[in-house]
């Protein structure tokens, strides 16, 4: 289904470029409440969340103003991590929720992910219906006057999600003697994820939690997850936590100083709930996912299915298989008994409970031999550029070097200017030798 506004994981791009401006966020808010807005329900509300990016101040307003005209009642949560706001539109009974956020990407880029009221993602139809709205003339949404929606600051948000993250484990599960590396990459989840910790009785050495609306992501967080790495070795920790800017991504780090990414966790948790007679079906990856992951969960026999890239994806497939345990490489990690979209924090308390009784972080994790993988993200002006000839023939020359040594993978990004070019195979130069030759005909 082709989409004009809405990309993997909800709208984003660089701040003040075509869509992502106070105009447009004026025609999603009003778009999206008069999508949302229940005849059965006698209060019309909408929750709005955000990173720390500078834009924010910009976008918000704009997005409230949206709202309001529709005829929402606004509740402002302001910075929260993206799971945060989704279990809190369901928790709230909101009719809605928008998570103000680009994610992983740099400051100068936003965006917004949108949550329906049972707190899920929405599908590729219902983003296809607000967008529809979003191209129609305004004042056929606008309410009429004595209609329009009230605005309201919450500061409850990082408490009230605390609490809900907490009840999901026994009321005695607590930290202490643990020493515990948190990196928050100047983002959403900077107050929580130290809060969070600390009121479970552990030591926590927090990093990446003085955003200024510019360092969000910059040289942080779990694309540098070698901060952790050294912050671990530096401090003797148990365990290292790094969360992208909206803290639905984890990377970890054992004792040893080992990176632990989407994929090693997925096994370890995988293995932890199937032990524990928890898991419910199977996982679900992505096409992204390491063939070692696969492998090893073929072994355990352990049913693995692929979803396309991004976590919407992921949980469109675990609903439909009815499984419980999904994510992507990158830490998107659904944990379905829990949650209904990617959950850093969620993540990181599931691991530190499977470990809380002086089992090493470096057991947990040691469960599979990843096969070499090389990803490759080049920029492009357009992203159609994937579709000519000589790159599809690149392809296919590639694809039939690789046939029974590995495999081949290229993609556009759904939320970045880039194309995407991943391969896997034991044999690195062929592996080297076939990127290459798709990647020259990338420019």
């Amino acid at each position: 289904m082709s989409k004009k506004y809405f990309g993997t994981d909800g709208i984003r791009g660089a701040i003040n470029s075509k869509n992502i401006n106070g105009d447009m966020f004026f025609k999603f808010g009003l778009a999206s409440g008069t999508y949302f807005k229940s005849q059965k329900k006698k209060k019309q509300t909408a929750i709005i969340a955000k990173d720390t990016r500078l834009s924010g101040y910009t976008l918000e307003p704009a997005l409230v103003s949206g709202l309001t005209s529709a005829g929402m009642h606004v509740y402002t949560l302001g910075p929260l991590p993206t799971n945060g706001l989704a279990m809190l539109t369901k928790d709230m009974k909101a009719n809605m929720g928008i998570m103000i956020t680009a994610s992983h990407n740099p400051h100068y880029d936003n965006g917004l992910k949108l949550f329906g009221p049972d707190g899920m993602k929405l599908s590729d139809k219902i983003e296809k219906k607000i967008e529809n709205l979003i191209d129609k003339k305004i004042d056929k949404n606008l309410s009429r006057p004595e209609k329009l929606g009230r605005v309201k600051r919450l500061e409850s948000g990082t408490k009230d999600y605390i609490k809900i993250l907490k009840k999901n484990f026994t009321k005695d599960f607590n930290l202490r003697g643990l020493r515990i590396v948190i990196d928050c990459a100047n983002g959403a989840g900077y107050k929580a994820g130290p809060e969070l910790l600390k009121s479970l009785g552990a030591k926590v050495i927090a990093i990446g939690i003085n955003p200024n609306g510019l360092n969000i992501n910059k040289n942080c967080g779990s694309t540098f997850p070698n901060n952790i790495k050294n912050a671990v070795k530096r401090y003797k920790a148990h365990l290292g936590i790094s969360l992208d800017g909206d803290a639905d991504r984890i990377i970890m780090c054992d004792e040893m100083s080992n990176i632990i990414d989407g994929d090693q966790i997925i096994a370890a948790l995988a293995t932890r709930w199937k032990n524990k007679k928890m898991l419910k079906g199977g996982v679900v990856g992505t096409l992204m996912s390491n063939y070692g992951l696969e492998k090893f969960l073929n072994y355990k026999e352990i049913k693995f299915i692929r979803a396309n890239v991004g976590d919407r994806y992921v949980k469109e497939k675990m609903q439909k298989y009815n499984f419980n345990l999904g994510g992507e490489q990158s830490g998107h990690i659904i944990l379905g008994k829990f949650a209904t979209t990617g959950d850093g924090l969620l993540v990181a308390l599931e691991v530190l409970f499977a470990i809380r009784k002086g089992r090493k972080a470096s057991e947990f994790f040691n469960k599979f031999k990843k096969i070499p993988q090389i990803l490759k993200n080049i920029n492009v002006k357009e992203k159609s550029i994937i579709n000519k000839s000589e790159v599809k023939k690149s392809i296919k020359i590639a694809e039939k070097l690789m046939r029974g040594h590995g495999r081949i993978l290229v993609r556009k990004s759904g939320t970045e200017s880039k194309i995407r070019v991943m391969g896997e195979s034991e044999n690195k130069k062929l592996l080297n030798k076939c990127i290459n030759i798709i990647s020259k005909k990338i420019k």
